[in-house]
């Protein structure tokens, strides 16, 4: 077999592999680069309400955390309520509401995972560790042989003596200009 023929051969074979492995790091790596404009594991969801404070002095916090609760339907969510000054932090199933002791204004926060995102950004950040790591390592030497092999795959004009040197000397000038400026900036 040739040289060229088994250099192809190589490439499309690991293309073909890693295939999924492209998709989860990709879309997890678009995600965590944007992580402080949104939260790529959770979507958080944030609804005002103006509640009744109660007339009489209820002192224990559960009573007083399941009053609020039942104004806005979800006493059967109550987990554990925590009083800080004039307000009473209320945390319940998926999120927490916090209220305003004296206007009763109350702030419901709640969480729910994200679909896809959450499961990438678990691979992403080796979370499971073990046999995960290996695979992920297996694709990450993958990658460098893909790139190699890469260069070779077409020849003349559009391979890497023609365009492809082009291309391939912009995608290493532009990380290292990059990592010049963000390191002496």
């Amino acid at each position: 077999m040739k040289l060229r023929r088994f250099n192809r051969a190589i490439h499309r074979d690991l293309g073909y592999f890693f295939f999924g492995m492209c998709i989860i790091y990709g879309l997890s790596g678009i995600a965590l680069n944007h992580r402080h404009q949104w939260n790529p594991n959770y979507i958080v969801t944030e609804k005002s309400y103006n509640l009744k404070v109660p007339g009489e002095e209820i002192t224990d916090n559960k009573e007083l955390a399941l009053h609020f609760l039942e104004q806005i339907d979800r006493e059967d969510e109550f987990r554990t309520s925590l009083p800080r000054g004039d307000e009473l932090r209320i945390f319940i199933r998926h999120g927490s509401i916090t209220v305003d002791m004296i206007t009763g204004e109350g702030e419901l926060e709640t969480i729910r995972p994200r679909p896809v995102f959450r499961q990438v950004n678990f691979l992403h950040y080796n979370t499971p560790r073990r046999l995960w790591t290996w695979f992920a390592d297996l694709y990450a030497a993958g990658l460098i042989v893909l790139a190699f092999t890469g260069l070779f795959v077409l020849k003349g004009k559009n391979g890497i003596k023609g365009r492809g040197a082009w291309l391939t000397g912009a995608g290493i000038a532009i990380p290292l200009t990059l990592l010049f400026i963000y390191m002496n900036g």
